[in-house]
């Protein structure tokens, strides 16, 4: 499925595509079972924009849990000796991230369960920050190795009911990443090394997963 975007005619296409994923995912959101969608690939595909645009769709029937609540703080990087590579898979708490889910997909009657979420302004995890009610019904998450299938990675993919691959041109990809990093403060050419280093290293590694997707969706518009 293609998600385009620019003139008239692609922001149509845009809009026709992205009711079609908003109908998909309502089709999990059954009241009374909790199931999880994920949102797999790599940096600066536009994950966090779709995730956030159907959970808005959806309105009180799905939750946003994103897995960048599990980077690893900053100062536990530099002990490990991995803050130069930031971003990677063993720079997560991976086992943390399966085990959520594992809670997520059996809520408890009356229990709210809080999950973290990553603070870009400060380029760090905070602990507590989604509420996730045991009446909602669908949690929709999000991040680079959903289909990733090594390491504390392997379990999460049978812990997702469904889950999508998105996937957009490179060169349109790395110039988000780039003008996503000078936003937060890198200066320019920092921001272009970091992504031609790392984030490409790790958009690799994300590939891989791609055929474990149940459907792959194409370009999204900015985010």
């Amino acid at each position: 499925m293609e998600i385009a975007a620019g003139t008239a005619a692609d922001t149509a296409a845009e809009t026709a595509a992205l009711n079609r994923l908003v109908e998909r995912a309502r089709l999990l959101a059954v009241p009374g079972r909790r199931r999880v969608l994920g949102i797999a690939g790599a940096p600066g595909a536009g994950k966090s924009t779709l995730a956030g645009r159907l959970v808005e769709r959806l309105g009180g029937q799905a939750v946003l849990v994103p897995m960048d609540g599990f980077h690893l703080a900053q100062a536990e990087l530099v002990r490990l000796g991995r803050a130069d590579r930031k971003g990677a898979p063993d720079t997560f708490d991976a086992a943390g991230y399966a085990a959520l889910l594992a809670r997520l997909r059996t809520p408890e009657p009356g229990i709210v369960v809080y999950a973290p979420a990553f603070d870009r302004s400060i380029e760090e995890p905070v602990a507590g920050s989604i509420p996730v009610d045991p009446a909602v019904p669908l949690v929709v998450t999000e991040g680079n190795y959903l289909l990733h299938d090594q390491g504390g990675w392997a379990p999460v993919r049978s812990l997702l009911d469904e889950a999508w691959f998105l996937e957009i041109d490179g060169a349109e990809r790395v110039r988000r990443l780039v003008e996503r990093h000078v936003r937060y403060g890198k200066a320019r050419a920092y921001a272009e090394r970091w992504v031609r280093e790392s984030d490409e290293a790790n958009a690799r590694v994300v590939a891989g997963g791609r055929d474990r997707a149940d459907l792959v969706v194409g370009r999204l518009g900015a985010g």
